[in-house]
């Protein structure tokens, strides 16, 4: 039972790392202006994400559990939960992204189309507009 609570904590915070990394990669590839997924920030989520898990998982084994840790095994063993785990976070990231683009730019940074999902995505909460209207008039 307590090597089962250890992989669950471990496989949340898995989790929350991979989409908290790639919701960071996608910053910086906006900030530095990157067309393409560039492999190092691939590389450095991979290894943020390993180190974060292997961290729970020991504090979990050894503090909590009175365990001892083996680290190559435990390596090996979250590799193989971090990959398909990542790898699915990143497709849905990027097709979230596509999907919900603001609008399209040309090589001289014009815009060129807004995207019509994202204009009904920020219509839907027109309703709360008239929400406190009766208190602002007064």
């Amino acid at each position: 039972m307590n090597t089962v609570l250890t992989y669950v904590v471990s496989l949340f915070v898995i989790v929350i790392s991979v989409f908290t990394t790639l919701y960071i990669k996608s910053e910086l590839e906006r900030v530095l202006h990157e067309k393409t997924d560039t492999v190092p920030f691939h590389i450095c989520n991979i290894v943020i994400i390993i180190m974060a898990s292997l961290l729970t998982h020991a504090v979990m084994t050894k503090y909590v559990m009175g365990n001892k840790i083996d680290l190559m095994l435990q390596i090996v063993i979250h590799m193989f939960m971090i990959f398909p785990i990542y790898i699915l976070g990143n497709i849905a990231f990027e097709k979230y992204k596509t999907v919900y683009r603001k609008y399209l730019t040309t090589e001289n940074r014009k815009v060129v189309v807004l995207n019509e999902k994202y204009l009904k995505k920020k219509k839907r909460f027109t309703k709360l507009n008239k929400y406190n209207a009766v208190s602002k008039e007064k």
